[in-house]
């Protein structure tokens, strides 16, 4: 037996009226956060909103203005990101490669690495934007991740060298393991 609500009940029974009381007590309970404010913070505006609101999607919607070319991402790279992932891409102690291991995921060694995982191009100019480089998250300007995703596209021989990257075009560059992800939301079965 057990005490509910100052009433004793059978174990896998709860009272009637205990569980109405939890009922309007988390129904009342958004009520009483407005009404009794913390006395700190204040009402996020669309503009303190839009700041943070910073996702890529795969089809390049939130892409910002801007644009970078495969020889501007070297200079970039070579500036913000090799210390880290090495001179061209192939990673070190501190950082992971980026470059290499196209077609070794079905092997016994596979190389997880933007050219060989990553299944949309839009996800490395997210992830740049975001948390590159490491000591210096979101310092990078929109033609800068532009100009850093072109070189390691480049590197992974996804691009040519004249290439430029810009909102149009990032979003239609056809990475090798696109095919390689099912979305939760596809219909499995017959």
């Amino acid at each position: 037996m057990a005490l509910l609500s100052g009433k004793l009940t059978r174990p896998g029974r709860c009272s009637l009226r205990f569980e109405w009381r939890l009922c309007l007590a988390l129904s009342l309970a958004p009520v009483a956060a407005v009404a009794q404010p913390y006395g700190f913070g204040e009402v996020a505006t669309p503009e303190m909103i839009a700041g943070w609101n910073i996702d890529i999607r795969p089809d390049g919607t939130g892409l910002p203005p801007g644009q970078g070319s495969v020889g501007e991402g070297e200079q970039v790279f070579r500036q913000s990101c090799a210390a880290c992932h090495g001179l061209h891409g192939e990673g070190t102690t501190a950082a992971p490669a980026l470059v290499g291991g196209i077609g070794s995921l079905a092997t016994a060694k596979p190389r997880r690495t933007v050219g060989s995982y990553w299944p949309y191009a839009t996800t490395l100019f997210d992830y740049i934007r975001r948390a590159m480089p490491f000591n210096a998250p979101q310092s990078l300007s929109a033609d800068q991740v532009y100009a850093v995703s072109a070189y390691i596209l480049n590197l992974n021989g996804l691009l040519p060298d004249d290439a430029v990257l810009n909102a149009t075009a990032l979003p239609k560059v056809v990475m090798p393991n696109r095919g390689g992800f099912r979305s939760v939301y596809q219909s499995v079965g017959p």
